[in-house]
Order: structure tokens, then C-alpha cells, then sequence
């Protein structure tokens, strides 16, 4: 953590000093008085300037960006991190060159930087700050891919009302094959086996109102 010692006549004005060097908001800093100021004989002899230590306060974003630029430079990726930070949401925009080295084999890579981003964040304890880290806009497009998949097996298992194995997918994209089906009024989802193997099962629902409506 950045640190500095100031002085001046009054605690408020080596305060003052410190926020200039360090270019940060009051807020932002912790101080400890060293000493405090003296006023000399007639104010004039023996006068004592106040002396304090200045350190800034790390947030979870200061954490999160040094991290992340010390392992991107050890991957040899030049990338620029992007923050916007709240109470218990902290969201990271990744952008550059090799953004694909970054996403890896459908988002894999992605998320084990967003899952070790999050343990350097939250490693002081509470309060528990949520991390989601995008990049190329690669987490929209792929859960439009997934909610269109997930329709298009849907249909298929009303059809031969068949049961359907999906491959192992992470929590968050089956999460979303999940709400996709969850009102599907002829399938039902469920998740099978242990990480990082556990798979999405698409089955038809057991409705005798299926059969009417065959002939409807």
C-alpha cells in the first residue's frame, strides 16, 4: 500500500500535503498523527510542525487490477482491465490483443481468471464482493448460443420424448439452460454427476395432456 509522511503547521494542512502527493480523495486515506503540532514561545521559538503518516486506503478494484496486470504480463498479453465498482458487485471489462488466449475453449480460461480474481478481492473477509469479468461482449454471445441450444434440444425431446445428455458445462452456463426450460411446458431439466464433469439432463415431461394435444 502507498504511503507517505507530510508535515505542517496543522494535522489539516499535512493532510492536505499527503492528498496532493498521493493524488487521491480524503476518503481514501488512513491517517496516524506522529506528532502533533507545538507553538513556541510567542509563537515564534521552539514552533513544532505536525507530522503524519498517510497511507491509501486499497479498494477491491486496486487489488483486482494489480493482479490482473501482474499475471497478464506473465501470459505476454497486453490488456487493458476496465472497472466499474459498487457496494457488492465489481465488474471488469477485459480489451486488447489475444483477447482470444484469454476466453480459452468456451470461456474456460475466462473463468478461472474471474474465479481467482474473486478469492484476491474477497481474501480480507466481509463484506463478500461479487467479481464478473467479461471480455469481446464473449458472455452475452455465448449465453445466446446456450438459450438457443437449449430451445432446440427442447423441441427435439418433446418430439421422440427421448431424454437428452448434455455435455459437461460449468455452474453459470447451466444455470442458464436451466431458466431457459424452466416453463417449458413438455421438458424438465436437471443436473447429474460431479464437478467439473456434472451435465445439464433435458427429459419430457410424464403430461397426459400431451397426448390431446397432439390432436388439437
Amino acid at each position: 500500500m502507498k504511503s507517505v509522511i507530510t508535515t505542517g503547521k496543522t494535522v489539516d494542512e499535512a493532510i492536505l500535503m499527503a492528498v496532493a502527493q498521493l493524488s487521491v480523495q480524503r476518503e481514501r486515506l488512513q491517517i496516524e498523527v506522529l506528532e502533533e503540532p507545538v507553538r513556541g514561545f510567542l509563537g515564534i521559538i521552539g514552533n513544532k510542525d505536525a507530522k503524519i503518516r498517510a497511507t491509501v486506503i486499497e479498494t477491491a478494484g486496486d487489488r483486482a487490477k494489480e493482479f490482473l496486470y501482474g499475471l497478464f504480463q506473465h501470459m505476454d498479453v497486453d490488456a487493458k482491465v476496465d472497472l466499474k465498482e459498487n457496494d457488492d458487485l465489481l465488474k471488469i471489462e477485459l480489451s486488447g490483443e489475444k483477447m482470444g488466449l484469454l476466453i480459452g475453449y468456451r470461456g474456460e480460461t475466462l473463468d478461472a481468471i474471474q474465479y481467482l480474481t474473486s478469492l484476491v478481492v474477497n481474501r480480507d473477509g466481509e463484506p463478500y464482493k461479487k467479481v464478473l469479468m467479461d471480455t469481446e461482449n464473449y458472455r452475452k454471445k455465448r449465453e445466446e448460443t446456450l438459450v438457443k441450444l437449449a430451445k432446440r434440444l427442447a423441441n427435439k425431446v418433446q418430439k421422440t420424448r427421448k431424454r437428452l445428455v448434455l455435455e459437461p458445462m460449468n455452474p453459470y452456463e447451466r444455470r442458464i439452460i436451466h431458466a431457459t426450460l424452466q416453463n417449458h411446458p413438455w421438458v424438465k431439466t436437471h443436473s447429474e454427476g460431479d464437478e467439473p464433469y456434472r451435465r445439464v439432463i433435458i427429459t419430457f415431461k410424464n403430461d397426459k395432456n400431451y397426448a390431446n394435444s397432439k390432436t388439437q
